[in-house]
């Protein structure tokens, strides 16, 4: 198995959640970390805690909708630490409500963060990692960025996109040594529900299948020790996504009916994350 000791990774979002958990498990392997989240007193919860581990971290405050400040992260990366050699694309947030009734404002701050905050990492990074001949972009998405539901439209959208620049930039790179993945997870419970805009009464929490940062962590670093084009955490979801595809009335249907259900079902502190 693949040693990561020594090895360089940003990561944005890092302050909360998924990117909390990632950075935490790569440090553990021996992989330094430079992290990004707008949230400056939570990273530096994150640096005492890689460093208590024994790892090394730095942290910016980052807001990955400026793409000065993602510059300025992986800048710091290499003034740091001399190489970048994974750039793992986590920020991001979400909105619930139908698509006729989301404000313009909501779906292109989903877009300037979501999608662009995306776009200007791989930009960041690319020119680094193509100097030393050698890379990986981890661009963390969703399972809806291949199959929306009901109320999930605007943010459903902005991960149909990190999806298809994910799978551009993996052809575009080919023989270059440098290699794309898309991470697809389900509802992770985090806050990510928590502090998303929805409707009264949709439920703070994951609909349906729900995993632990800590187990996306896990999948990320073990595709960062070997990389794979496409990670889905839940495997039969799948086939779910198959069939969809070749059926897509039927995915209506039954997506319909099963997301107004649990819509339904009444609110409480719940776990939450990205879906």
């Amino acid at each position: 198995m693949a040693s990561l000791k020594g090895k360089v990774a940003v990561v944005t979002g890092a302050s909360a959640g998924i990117g909390r958990a990632t950075a935490l498990a790569l440090a553990r392997q021996g992989v330094d970390v430079v992290l990004g989240a707008r949230r400056e007193e939570r990273l530096r919860e994150v640096v005492d805690a890689v460093e208590a581990g024994g790892g090394r971290a730095i942290a910016l405050r980052t807001d990955v909708s400026q793409r000065p400040q993602v510059e300025a992260l992986v800048g710091a990366a290499v003034e740091r630490f001399g190489r970048l050699d994974v750039m793992i694309s986590n920020a991001g947030f979400g909105y619930y409500g139908t698509v006729e009734e989301t404000p313009e404002e909501e779906f292109r701050r989903l877009l300037e963060v979501n999608l662009m905050g995306t776009f200007y990492g791989i930009q960041a990074a690319l020119p680094v990692m193509r100097r030393q001949g050698s890379g990986h972009i981890v661009n963390v998405a969703s399972v809806v960025g291949r199959r929306a539901f009901p109320f999930h439209g605007p943010y459903a959208a902005s991960k149909f996109a990190v999806v298809g620049l994910t799978e551009a930039l993996r052809s575009e790179l080919a023989g270059s040594g440098i290699v794309a993945t898309a991470v697809l997870p389900v509802g992770t419970r985090t806050e990510f529900f928590e502090v998303a805009p929805r409707p009264a009464g949709y439920p703070a929490g994951p609909l349906g299948i729900s995993q632990s940062p800590e187990k996306v962590a896990k999948v990320i670093v073990s595709c960062v020790r070997r990389p794979r084009a496409e990670v889905l955490l839940v495997p039969p979801m799948r086939l779910a996504l198959a069939l969809a595809v070749l059926f897509p009335g039927l995915a209506d249907w039954v997506g319909g009916r099963y997301y107004r259900r649990l819509q339904s079902r009444p609110t409480g502190a719940g776990a939450s994350g990205h879906t």
